[in-house]
């Protein structure tokens, strides 16, 4: 077993054997433990031999499978355990709300009203694993002092059990899971087994028992008629696979959430064709008891209007459309991505009509993003908001506590109509938006009726603004270093194009989809004592080091440039500056001097690709130019020039790779192609020929692998 590091270094616990006694020493520790706590479930985790992973080594008071996704987690990932152990301290989440804001993972899993203490399993030197344990939705929110002391001293007296076990050199195995507490498992009968079936019996209303697991243990002749299956075929299996039209996940999540959270709760089902019944959930630690009865009172009011009664309705997530939804929120990559899901998914799923989106800058709320608003004004009174203000906006926010109201007049009771920023809606959820302990912003969502909020899905609601502050912070970060990016790009390529006499020109860049939108594409367009220079050239890379060395570059050739160098000394130079600068970087340039006096372009090219000129009677020529090697390869290449005809009329087209060159494309195949949308398209107005060239299809937004730079040229008449 390994054991974490200390502040000495790392500590490798001896190796182990089989127990020193023959009992089951996890088990009875953890059921000793919720007992003298009065927990109603918890777990034991051991470390894993060589590996920094907990691995779950015995379980109680709750099935396994509700906790599968935490069998064997890192120590590094972000759930309770995993923090008591590595951090060597207790970790306490007093309810639901807390879990969705430090623990969204856990909570999106099991959105129910539940407290739970993880406290590490470690002496001074070593850390041989971690507990948990759950108490009931009813706990208070802070941990009592005398609970903390029981639980800290049971598991210090675990790990030093442990720490005998290795020295001993015996290991310490997974155990066989606990069905309930000590205290349930050892509690006598209270009722004789036959005078209570008969009691049973005699009651007008059906009662079924079901284990840990939800298997039916007892169920009365009225629970059998009621459900329409015999008793012998309910014993044995869960509730929800004997009875058909039980097999719907909104069943088996009001199972799950009775038991962990130790609440009575209750659902009404349709049992076809026609007849509705009401189930009501008694949990305790080792069981459920179902009562079952008709619903009269759903069934008239079905009759009376069409609204949506227990789990069919919109209101209701199940656990499979919540695991569902935060998948699709990982996806979701922009504020506006975020924005885009909710609207989309999360508040349709949940039944709300309008939504907003609002995060904070400068002690102020400002609008996101919004959705089923008729009127974008109502949204507007939120912008602007201080965070001091008495409005439920401001007030979530600053509590970290989502706010319900079930209708106007209650809202109002709370905040004045000033304050509440009426947006003719009839209720409201307000939830927090809570990242790594940092709040990020809130979400609004608004009914056009008049609803309640019963506890179940308060809990689902506040799990949805867990994982939805998550998307949101990761969105916030992405879009800062999105426009961090487009300013840096910005600032390194020129504002506008300088008026040359007898040239227009035009310029285009696109960065690469994929990255940091920012690239070492570069261009320029330099007058300077009377003469005309103009560079086109590509960094590799599509990151913040490429775009910082193109500035260098673009720099460079300006400087050299303006001190008169001719076109061949301004590519030495510029590759010998390259390989001073000691980059791993080689970049493509090609710089050309006009002289259209002489109607000829003098040209140096640096491994670039061709550049394309378009005569006046239309057609293309792909110039063929003399050149030397990539820039900052060989501080002694030399790049000689090519003069090339420029009447008036033509058209040069200097372009980087990125515009031709694709997956699964000939690169002369895209050169002909390119040379033939030049031809098409070159008697347009050079800004309309050069969004053309750079969009064939007229969208900014197709997939592109590479940057994307464009200059043109044209000789006027």
């Amino acid at each position: 077993m390994v054991g974490v590091p200390d502040s000495q270094g790392p500590v490798q616990a001896p190796a182990t054997g089989p127990l020193p006694l023959g009992r089951p020493m996890l088990s009875l520790a953890l059921a000793s433990m919720m007992d003298e706590v009065h927990a109603h479930s918890g777990a034991v985790y051991l470390l894993a031999p060589g590996e920094p992973v907990l691995e779950m080594a015995v379980m109680a008071g709750l099935p396994r499978a509700f906790a599968a996704p935490w069998e064997r987690v890192g120590l590094s990932s972000p759930i309770p355990v995993a923090d008591a152990a590595r951090e060597r301290q207790l970790v306490w989440v007093g309810g639901e709300e807390q879990m969705a804001g430090r623990y969204p993972r856990v909570a999106v899993v099991l959105p129910y009203p539940f407290a739970l203490a993880a406290l590490p399993v470690a002496t001074e030197r070593t850390v041989y694993g971690a507990v948990f344990v759950t108490f009931p939705g009813s706990h208070p929110p802070e941990l009592a002092d005398q609970e903390r002391a029981r639980l800290t001293a049971a598991c210090d007296r675990l790990a030093l059990r442990l720490e005998r076990a290795a020295a001993a050199h015996l290991p310490v195995h997974a155990e066989a899971d606990l069905p309930a507490s000590a205290t349930t498992l050892t509690r006598p009968s209270v009722l004789g087994t036959m005078e209570a079936a008969r009691m049973v019996a005699r009651l007008p209303y059906g009662l079924c028992a079901l284990d840990l697991h939800g298997r039916v243990g007892f169920a009365n002749t009225a629970a059998s008629e009621l459900l329409g299956v015999p008793a012998d075929v309910l014993l044995g299996t869960p509730l929800w696979a004997s009875v058909p039209w039980l097999n719907d996940p909104v069943y088996e999540d009001r199972y799950r959430a009775a038991l962990i959270s130790q609440h009575v709760t209750s659902f009404v089902a349709l049992r076809p064709p026609g007849e509705w019944l009401s189930f009501r959930l008694y949990p305790s630690t080792n069981g459920l008891s179902v009562r079952i009865s008709r619903a009269r009172a759903v069934a008239e009011m079905r009759r009376t209007k069409p609204d949506h009664v227990g789990g069919h309705g919109p209101g209701l997530v199940t656990i499979s459309h919540v695991l569902s939804l935060a998948g699709a929120l990982t996806e979701a990559a922009s504020v506006r991505d975020v924005v885009q899901l909710v609207a989309d998914e999360i508040a349709p799923a949940v039944g709300s009509k309008a939504l907003a989106v609002l995060g904070t800058r400068a002690g102020r709320l400002h609008v996101l993003g919004h959705r089923g608003y008729p009127d974008a004004h109502t949204v507007e009174r939120f912008d602007g908001l201080p965070l001091s203000a008495e409005t439920p906006t401001a007030q979530a926010l600053g509590s970290g506590v989502p706010a319900f109201f079930e209708s106007r007049a209650q809202l109002e009771r709370l905040y004045p109509s000033r304050h509440a920023t009426p947006d003719g809606m009839a209720a409201w959820a307000y939830l927090p938006l809570i990242a790594s302990g940092r709040p990020v912003g809130v979400c609004v969502l608004a009914y056009p009726q008049e609803r309640s909020f019963p506890a179940d899905e308060r809990a689902v609601l506040t799990s949805l603004g867990g994982l939805i502050a998550q998307a949101l912070g990761r969105a916030l970060l992405y879009d800062a270093k999105l426009r961090l990016a487009h300013g840096l790009q910005a600032a390194l390529l020129p504002h506008s194009l300088p008026s040359v006499p007898s040239i227009e020109a035009a310029a285009r860049y696109l960065p690469a989809t994929q990255g940091m939108d920012i690239g070492g594409d570069f261009y320029d367009l330099v007058l300077s004592q009377g003469r005309a220079a103009a560079v086109i050239g590509d960094v590799q890379g599509h990151n913040v080091t490429a775009a910082g060395l193109m500035g260098q570059i673009r720099t460079a050739v300006r400087a050299y440039t303006t001190v008169g160098q001719p076109p061949e000394e301004v590519m030495r130079s510029t590759n010998r500056l390259l390989i001073d600068l000691g980059s791993e970087l080689f970049a493509s340039c090609l710089y050309l001097r006009l002289d259209p006096a002489r109607q000829v372009a003098v040209m140096a090219r640096a491994g670039h690709p061709p550049p394309l000129l378009l005569r006046p009677d239309g057609k293309v020529r792909v110039l063929d130019l003399a050149g030397g090697p990539l820039l900052g390869i060989d501080a002694s290449a030399t790049y000689p020039t090519t003069e090339v005809p420029l009447v008036p009329g033509s058209t040069l087209a200097l372009y980087t790779d990125g515009l031709i060159e694709s997956p699964g494309v000939d690169i002369e195949d895209a050169l002909a192609a390119l040379g033939r949308q030049l031809a098409e398209k070159g008697g347009q107005p050079l800004d309309v020929l050069a969004d053309s060239l750079v969009q064939p299809d007229g969208t900014a937004t197709q997939e592109r692998a590479d940057d994307v730079a464009l200059l043109l040229l044209r000789v006027r008449g």
